[in-house]
């Protein structure tokens, strides 16, 4: 049944509102494209999210269908033994097909167009991207017999803006299973319009029409051409009436609206032998010839609303996916926060002894280097000055022995041995949380940290709260993240002894009274003289002041520890390396030392900037050390895909967006 070919240029021309409009949309939905499955990857959620129809329907359904010079694809479809290779080598003038009284002789998609099209291979490769790819040339009608991948022919008898595909039977098979349904949904879905044929004994089969129905307004409504194979006898009212009830059963009430036309084709002797081609005609004043009503299709007038349905329903996925991938973001946020809780409070735990023998014996050098020119010299009198310094001697040692059961140079050694142990020990907590599929974290529950892990917690199954133990606290129990595990797994894998080895190298620089705190020593000596009023620098004479310096080597520094017994102390607040609200230095001084309250006033003035300026220096330093032995890696990929995810998320938003207008301009 050979047809006259259409030319692209024979179409009425696109207006430049259209142009812009197709333009907007293709690149909005080529952003699409490529940012889904990108911020899908980065998130590590391919085997949670699967897009992998969603990309069949824009890269086949969707994107193709935006250019005016792709071909209308239409498809043949029917039930078994109805007649499709039969119409399909009827419409292309040629006997391609293999057909005859047997169902389910096909097991392929055959297609045909004109051959200029094939001669592009990048046509080729869109119109079976939807297949999986993969399609060659028909070179003998027995291929369409064992299953595969489409085959192609080149035929010129095909209208130049349409693409035929004959597809095998859908309902060939046995105890509910169809041996060629997935693929002929493929061919359906991928098609602009179905030329359906159908026979008296199956045009009311409710679940055949009930799987075409589904394929064509599942994924965009396509418009159907409806075939009546049917014996001559029949008066075409009867015809009318019985593809009125295979109309109503795709389309329900919109049946008249979706029908392109209404064909007949009556049963032949010399048609079921293979020697004639089929002949369609009218049984609707209103139908054209069924050649005319092929070449009088225009892409342009059938697929906006085609589009804007197959849109509608990718967007609708779309917004599926970029629901899951901010959950997923905001997932990957509270482990990140949890991460760095649970790892500022190891930095705490490392840091729980203070070298308050080196501070202050420095800070005594500094005061005695920086003292009056007359104190100096009244100190080289000797008589004047010995028996306080008798008495402030023996009082250090009385306490050194009541506070570290030790001489003050055994102290010192004791300190080193602390902060080993002190860095093992939270080295190896923190190692082991990092690890865990989970992380345990408390948080004070005014800390904004504490708020941000609540309101995500609140929308997500990632975390958990849970009662904590401690007074004005949260606590939250966080699973790790997909985003990481590449992370973690590298951090399996690392030698941890060794790690170890080189984390304990690290004491030193905790130890070490780094040139900035010594700065901030002697600047808060100087400070401290210059707030000096005449009668504190008179009691300075009388070593009043001299008395509080040398009695600190007895002061015992605790971090996040109980107070010792018979001490009274002070707490300098700390902002911790994650913002911790709740650190804080305990600096415990013994009752016992025999300082007035005023000396006790002034070494608490003494104290609080330095204890402030040793923590602040080596929470930064311990948490190099931990990032850079333990958590670093996982902390950078948690923070690059975070901040990826992001970016790809506000790029998804603003395409959707512009999808959402296109279709409510067309």
């Amino acid at each position: 049944m050979p047809s006259d070919p259409i030319s692209p240029a024979q179409l009425p021309a696109e207006s430049a509102e259209e142009r812009l409009l197709r333009k907007e949309l293709t690149d909005a939905l080529k952003s699409l494209k490529a940012d889904i499955p990108k911020v899908i990857e980065e998130l590590g959620l391919e085997e949670t999210v699967d897009i992998r129809s969603w990309m069949n329907v824009v890269n086949g359904k969707l994107l193709p269908r935006l250019s005016p010079d792709f071909p209308l694809m239409g498809a043949i479809c029917g039930g078994g033994s109805s007649g499709k290779s039969t119409l399909f080598n009827s419409l292309v003038g040629d006997r391609l097909s293999p057909s005859g009284g047997k169902a389910g002789i096909n097991r392929r998609i055959l297609v045909s167009a004109p051959g200029e099209l094939f001669r592009s291979k990048e046509f080729v490769s869109t119109l079976f991207e939807p297949f999986g790819g993969g399609s060659k040339p028909l070179e003998d009608k027995t291929e369409l017999t064992v299953p595969g991948p489409p085959l192609y022919i080149l035929n010129a008898k095909v209208p130049r803006n349409m693409v035929l595909m004959d597809t095998p039977d859908f309902d060939t098979g046995a105890k509910g299973t169809y041996t060629n349904r997935e693929v002929v949904r493929q061919a359906l879905e991928t098609a602009d319009i179905l030329i359906y044929i159908f026979t008296n004994s199956n045009y009311n089969n409710q679940d055949n029409t009930d799987f075409i129905s589904n394929v064509i307004t599942g994924i965009g409504m396509r418009r159907s051409f409806l075939v009546y194979r049917v014996f001559s006898g029949l008066p075409d009212e009867e015809a009318i009436e019985h593809a009125m009830t295979v109309a109503h059963n795709l389309y329900g009430e919109d049946a008249e609206r979706y029908i392109l036309g209404i064909y007949r084709t009556d049963e032949d002797n010399a048609v079921a032998a293979g020697t004639a081609f089929m002949e369609l005609r009218p049984v609707r004043p209103q139908d054209p010839p069924f050649s005319e009503a092929l070449r009088s299709l225009d892409p342009r007038t059938l697929r906006p609303e085609l589009i804007a349905s197959i849109l509608k329903g990718a967007l609708e996925k779309a917004e599926e996916v970029l629901s899951q991938t901010r959950r997923s973001r905001d997932e990957l946020s509270l482990y990140l926060d949890g991460l760095l809780a649970s790892q500022s409070r190891s930095v705490q735990e490392a840091l729980r002894h203070f070298p308050m023998d080196l501070i202050l014996g420095r800070f005594a050098k500094i005061w005695v280097e920086h003292d009056p020119g007359y104190i100096k010299a009244m100190r080289k009198t000797g008589d004047y000055i010995s028996a306080p310094f008798r008495m402030i001697t023996g009082a250090a040692r009385w306490i050194g022995g009541r506070v570290y059961g030790t001489s003050p140079d055994k102290a010192s050694k004791d300190f080193r041995d602390k902060i080993e142990e002190d860095l093992l020990s939270a080295a190896n907590n923190l190692h082991t949380k990092t690890l865990n599929p989970e992380i345990f974290v408390t948080v004070s529950e005014s800390d904004p940290v504490a708020l941000r892990m609540l309101r995500i917690t609140a929308r997500t199954d990632a975390g958990h709260l849970e009662p904590a133990e401690e007074a004005g606290a949260l606590a939250f129990r966080v699973q790790a993240h997909p985003a990481v595990q590449n992370a973690q797994k590298n951090l399996q894998e690392q030698d941890w002894k060794e790690s170890l080895e080189k984390i304990l190298a690290g004491k030193e620089a905790v130890i070490r009274l780094s040139e900035e705190i010594q700065n901030d020593l002697n600047e808060i000596a100087a400070r401290f003289r210059e707030e000096m009023g005449l009668t504190a620098k008179v009691r300075q004479t009388l070593s009043a002041v001299l008395n509080v310096l040398p009695a600190t080597v007895a002061v015992t520094y605790i971090l996040s520890t109980g107070d010792p017994v018979g001490a009274a102390g002070i707490k300098v607040k700390l902002t911790g390396l994650f913002g911790l609200q709740d650190l804080y230095a305990l600096v415990a001084i013994p009752a016992t030392s025999g300082l007035s309250k005023a000396d006790r006033r002034q070494l608490e003035t003494l104290l609080a900037p330095s204890a402030r300026a040793w923590l602040d220096n080596n929470l930064h330093t311990v948490q190099a050390i931990f990032e850079e032995h333990i958590t670093g890696r996982i902390i950078q990929a948690a923070q690059e895909a975070i901040e990826r995810a992001d970016e790809r998320i506000e790029g998804i938003e603003a395409a959707i967006e512009e999808c959402r207008k296109a279709i409510h301009q067309t």
